[in-house]
């Protein structure tokens, strides 16, 4: 009985570590390549910098709803095979948004195993609409 305890705090420890591994590795805090910028970072970026690929990953729902001006859209789950949408912006510096800052993280990722220079944007559009970003509707 003492083995069969031993062994139960061991995998329950155990999982809640990978949990906890799993959670900060998709939001971006461990084992990224790539910065993560805030949303009023990223405004002042936009408006400053002419070297800058604005890419949206959500879904074209999403992106017609309301998106960054001159944002391309090229959906997360899209993303690893259309990255030829991006040819010719090796050079320059993509800033990545998504809705809240989830799937922006795992683009990124995409982005920088593919030789692109991903800029996560922590908090997505939401938090770029706080910050001021001014959005537009297809």
């Amino acid at each position: 009985m003492k083995n069969y305890k031993k062994l139960t705090n061991t995998l329950y420890w155990t999982a809640l570590a990978g949990l906890l591994f799993w959670f900060a590795y998709t939001k971006g805090w461990i084992l990224a390549n790539f910065p993560s910028i805030d949303a009023q970072s990223a405004v002042t970026m936009i408006e400053r910098d002419d070297n800058i690929t604005l890419l949206d990953v959500r879904t074209v729902s999403e992106y017609k709803e309301e998106h960054l001006r001159g944002a391309t859209l090229i959906p997360l789950q899209q993303l690893d095979t259309h990255t030829d949408k991006l040819t010719g912006r090796k050079e320059t510096k993509i800033l990545v948004y998504c809705q809240s800052g989830n799937r922006s993280v795992a683009a990124s990722r995409i982005l920088e195993k593919h030789g692109f220079t991903p800029i996560n944007v922590k908090g997505g559009i939401l938090a770029l609409k706080s910050a001021g970003a001014e959005v537009t509707r297809q």
